[in-house]
């Protein structure tokens, strides 16, 4: 055996060194923000997608969930810029920015069932391939889109038809589209942004709005509403996308470290949320008895049926070709996606 010097252990050590350094170099700090809480289904996925990456690479993933670097307009900004290498947001925000993903709040567009809304997003064209250069155009690596959830209006006063909603102050996103779903539906939309909807709801300056059951439940908005309903109208549609320069400066390794994650968490996500609107409406009603919960029959939804036509006319109309393009591709990509 050949015996250990001082000078190879100096030669090791500085070897050692060297490792540890080029290591370093190539692990960089990753910083992710989302609109919800660690706890919601963004703060679930994220912390799926942070675990997948750092397990499969050098690098670390810091997470800032809804309200550390301000609203959703804000973080937007700060992934478009740089400062964020991640960002996780609805196209209801994102809407203004990308207009033709708006196309999620046609209504009656998506289905309520889960299973196929699953493969639905994971198989779409129009979402995998489509919506790629459209997100592209602005700065953003599409990742993934994903659902959160069938939306369920929260209001003042009981809803059994579009009539109900006559002259209610409902909050919406700052979204166009839903801005006009919710004229065709017979209320007063009022753009809000998230922070300023229990406080409105609580001083009466809105009487209504809308939102995913866990979130309803997560908020604490049942204690400011007393009707929950369930249209059947849309479901709550999210998307993880990266800073484009970013993640076009990366190694090929590196994104696929990205893009296998953003698979693993999409799989975990859906997963998780099964069965987790029903476990978080029995806990709304546990806190608060005298909600009242109501799904609407065919017959009382008609109205907001028939309300869908005009909104998917005002899409086209907003969008023109392009957009067209996009929902005639989703309507089929929904028809392949069915069993």
């Amino acid at each position: 055996m050949k015996k250990l010097t001082k000078h190879t252990f100096g030669t090791l050590a500085f070897a050692s060194a060297m490792t540890m350094s080029l290591t370093a170099a190539h692990a960089d700090t990753w910083r992710y923000a989302f609109e919800e809480a660690l706890t919601e289904v963004q703060g679930v996925y994220a912390q799926k997608f942070k675990e997948e990456v750092e397990a499969n690479s050098d690098h670390e993933i810091q997470l800032f969930p809804f309200g550390t670097l301000g609203e959703s307009a804000d973080i937007m900004e700060q992934a478009q810029a740089g400062i964020l290498q991640f960002v996780n947001q609805s196209p209801g925000f994102t809407g203004a920015l990308i207009p033709e993903a708006q196309v999620f709040f046609v209504p009656y567009l998506l289905p309520t069932d889960q299973e196929h809304l699953a493969r639905f997003y994971k198989q779409s064209k129009a979402i995998n391939e489509d919506f790629q250069d459209l997100y592209a155009n602005q700065g953003l690596e599409l990742l993934k889109m994903y659902p959160e959830g069938e939306v369920a209006m929260t209001t003042k006063e009981p809803v059994k038809t579009c009539e109900d909603l006559n002259e209610v102050k409902f909050r919406v996103m700052t979204n166009p589209l839903l801005v006009e779903s919710y004229k065709a539906f017979g209320a007063t939309p009022t753009p809000l942004p998230w922070g300023e909807v229990y406080g409105g709801l609580q001083t009466n300056i809105i009487q209504g709005q809308e939102n995913p059951t866990f979130f309803l439940y997560s908020t604490k908005i049942y204690e400011v509403t007393d009707h929950i309903t369930y249209t059947g109208h849309n479901n709550f549609t999210t998307a993880i996308m990266a800073n484009k320069n970013f993640y076009d400066g990366l190694s090929e390794e590196d994104q696929k470290v990205i893009q296998d994650a953003a698979a693993v968490a999409y799989d975990h996500i859906v997963t998780y949320q099964k069965g987790l609107a029903e476990q978080e409406l029995a806990k709304i009603k546990e806190a608060k008895p005298e909600m009242t919960v109501t799904v609407l029959s065919e017959e009382e939804r008609q109205c907001f049926v028939d309300a869908a036509a005009e909104v998917e006319a005002k899409f086209i109309e907003m969008t023109g070709d392009s957009g067209k393009a996009i929902l005639e591709q989703m309507k089929a990509d929904l028809a392949a996606t069915a069993e």
